[in-house]
């Protein structure tokens, strides 16, 4: 089954969260970039969320900024 992405903006700490599932405590986290962290599987080391921090003043500040990891972007087929 293909796992649909989530996008939520927390305005208050100013992070967008980027999930494929609920997190949940058991993840391990790991800094991929600046102010990008990983929430990952803790036995697949899957990634499973990403928390960009910071994220309207990347806005503000007009930057291109990339995610240090690989995706596969499909439709999804109406069924």
């Amino acid at each position: 089954m293909d796992t649909r992405l989530t996008f939520k903006y927390d305005r208050e700490g100013d992070i967008l969260h980027i999930d494929k599932i609920p997190p949940y405590p058991e993840q391990e986290s790991e800094e991929l970039s600046d102010d990008v962290i990983a929430r990952l599987n803790p036995t697949t080391g899957e990634v499973e969320n990403l928390e960009v921090l910071f994220f309207s003043s990347r806005l503000m500040r007009r930057d291109l900024f990339e995610i240090p990891v690989t995706a596969d972007l499909r439709l999804i087929e109406s069924g």
